[in-house]
């Protein structure tokens, strides 16, 4: 899919920036953001303690290969990287395998930015952006115990499709991944 022209938008002193150049200091970033430890059961799935132990590398490399399939953009709370908000385009872990759906992650790394409405205003920010590419739904994957995470996409209008048995490890068991949707605004069709 070719995406529109989108490059930085301000939102309440929140700035949204499209990662089109990776840097060495935006890959250690996310890197330090993978391998928190109160992070990472939110992040990525774990099959195992194991599994939930192994330390992940980011590079410059693999942030230019995530953006093959990945629309990025990075979040900035008075100047300062805090989190990432991204997109992709009928990906393949969708649950529902409708075209023109929009699969979308969000990760706040920094702590000092959670519970803030930063990842609400992430949210609103990346569904208006995947309504101009004129896209027709959304679809998530939110862990079972991520109840802040269900109760803010619950209020912003997605609904529960379909949950995955033992998805990921955390604190002892395996949990659930719950798949959620939003139907976008359909434009009028055009004669």
């Amino acid at each position: 899919m070719m995406w529109k022209e989108f490059r930085s938008i301000s939102v309440t002193g929140v700035e949204y920036r499209r990662l089109t150049e990776p840097t060495s200091e935006i890959a250690a970033i996310m890197e330090r953001w993978e391998n928190d430890r109160e992070l990472v059961p939110f992040m990525r799935p774990c099959k195992s303690k194991e599994d939930w132990e192994v330390a992940t590398v980011v590079t410059l490399d693999t942030l230019k290969k995530r953006m093959l399939t990945n629309q990025i953009f990075l979040i900035y709370a008075e100047g300062a990287l805090v989190g990432e908000v991204s997109c992709q385009v009928d990906p393949p872990q969708c649950y529902r395998k409708v075209h023109g759906t929009a699969w979308i992650g969000i990760s706040i790394g920094e702590k000092s930015a959670r519970h803030r409405g930063v990842g609400s205003g992430a949210m609103r920010f990346i569904e208006d952006h995947i309504e101009r590419q004129e896209l027709k739904r959304i679809e998530l994957g939110v862990f079972e115990f991520n109840e802040n995470a269900r109760r803010l996409y619950v209020k912003l209008g997605y609904r529960e499709i379909g949950r995955i048995d033992n998805f990921t490890y955390w604190n002892g068991r395996m949990w659930q991944d719950i798949r959620m949707e939003k139907l976008l605004r359909q434009t009028e069709p055009t004669e």
